[in-house]
């Protein structure tokens, strides 16, 4: 294959050099498993000799029963089934990972700076106030009514896969752009999450959490940075958020926020610690054993070489990088296969434009939203930001290229589907079911008509610029 130089973009998963590396590291690799998981999950929920066997197992009980002396016990977590583990228990180190993302962007990243971080906020803004409006002016007064947050996020994998993928096409001040929006509409996403879609609130119990997590900030200040110290209270927050009624994953979210970012060591003292080592391991050069280099004495000194260097990074960082392999390419495609299987009875499903007296159309609202309301946010957001000198223009950008660029954020998918799975719960058990299912198929129509439309609007654009 030759070598095709591609930008340079100030991402961890999207820094590469060439297009020549291996599937996982390609920054469409994410997208193509989504897709591949959606496909095999649909499938699943719609062979007649598999339909009945994915329900079942979504719905098994994972709940564990502790039994007492005098014949009476517990139950722990009371209804947890294998689709409420994937969505309440493996969406929180999603959200976690999401949330020392959103940290990072904060402090030093995109976000980090006023003039970085305006534009960017203004545009995501735009970007999920006006789907919300769109999806509300259909179905207000309608069993579809709390749904308004399903078309209002971005999903950062298939966008920046199909960026990727049109190369130089577009300006790499863009790609920056939607970048920094997709973080930032992540974060409102939290909120929409936090503030809307959680149960009835337990405030003993979030009391409690809160104090805990007081407690964690005060641990962070004094300058505790051993992962153990964290990982033990994020157990006990999770079960009080758990059965406080504020969602579960976002948990994940705020332990994010309370993870140090200081790394443990300094690099002064790294450098005079190296300088220790490899003074001993020439030290113990003299001892000469059958495999050669390194002999034990020198494993043990390479061990504590190895243990100095990853503590003279931030504990942040190095969680962000441990588990990002697996978010991206295990919970994010269970994730998927657990929630994108939905059941067709009916072509109904796929009529977006279908609308019924007091239910409404959550299918109409959520295409809409995504396809047309998402680019028309955002495009009117930034046009506004830019008049009234707030914000700044992305440099090399056009207004049609930001335009088409904008339609990328119309693709939904992951947060969109987690928040069809959170609405509807104040109706009845067959019509909320329905709703969901319905709001499902509207995200993955809405999102590829939104990838497609996005894709030939940029090259339309280039072509355009090019003349």
């Amino acid at each position: 294959m030759k070598l095709i130089p591609v930008y340079t973009w100030n991402r961890n998963y999207i820094n590469f050099e060439n297009r020549n590396k291996r599937f996982s590291k390609q920054p469409w690799a994410q997208g193509v498993i989504l897709l591949a998981c959606v496909v095999i999950a649909m499938l699943l929920a719609n062979l007649p000799f598999t339909r009945e066997f994915y329900k079942e197992f979504l719905e098994t009980s994972l709940a564990i029963h502790v039994s007492t002396p005098d014949g009476g016990g517990f139950t722990f977590p009371a209804d947890m089934t294998v689709e409420k583990f994937i969505n309440d228990i493996l969406m929180v180190v999603f959200f976690f990972t999401v949330g020392l993302e959103i940290k990072r962007e904060i402090k030093f990243g995109e976000l980090s700076t006023r003039q970085k971080a305006v534009m960017p906020i203004i545009a995501a803004f735009g970007g999920v106030v006006m789907p919300a409006l769109i999806y509300a002016l259909i179905n207000h007064g309608t069993a579809a009514s709390s749904g308004w947050g399903i078309p209002t996020a971005t999903d950062i994998a298939f966008a920046v896969g199909i960026l990727s993928i049109l190369g130089d096409k577009v300006p790499v001040s863009l790609k920056v752009f939607l970048t920094a929006l997709a973080i930032a509409d992540d974060l409102i996403a939290i909120l929409v999450v936090a503030l809307f879609y959680g149960g009835n609130i337990n405030f003993p119990l979030l009391g409690v959490a809160l104090a805990l997590i007081l407690l964690i900030v005060l641990m962070n200040k004094v300058g505790e940075k051993r992962p153990w110290f964290y990982f033990i209270p994020a157990i006990a927050v999770w079960i009080l958020f758990y059965y406080s009624g504020i969602h579960a994953t976002m948990s994940g979210v705020v332990m994010a926020f309370l993870i140090p970012m200081t790394p443990r060591y300094s690099k002064g003292y790294y450098f005079r610690k190296r300088k220790q080592y490899r003074q001993l391991l020439n030290d113990y050069d003299s001892i000469h054993e059958e495999g050669g280099f390194p002999n034990g004495p020198q494993r043990h000194i390479l061990r504590q070489l190895s243990k100095t260097s990853k503590d003279c990074m931030g504990l942040s960082y190095r969680l962000e990088h441990a588990l990002s392999p697996w978010v991206n390419f295990l919970i994010m495609p269970v994730f998927a296969l657990a929630n994108a299987g939905v059941t067709i009875p009916s072509l109904e499903y796929f009529n977006v434009f279908h609308y019924a007296a007091g239910i409404g159309s959550v299918s109409m609202g959520v295409f809409l939203g995504l396809l047309v309301g998402k680019p028309l946010g955002i495009t009117a957001a930034s046009w506004i930001a830019v008049k009234t000198k707030v914000g700044a223009m992305p440099d090399k950008a056009t207004w049609s290229m930001l335009l088409a660029v904008a339609c990328l954020g119309g693709i939904g998918f992951t947060m969109s589907i987690f928040v069809d799975t959170l609405s509807f719960g104040d109706q009845e058990p067959a019509l909320m079911t329905q709703l969901r299912d319905m709001g499902k198929v509207a995200v993955l129509m809405g999102s590829l008509c939104a990838g497609i439309l996005g894709s030939v609007l940029i090259n339309l654009a280039h072509k355009r610029q090019r003349k």
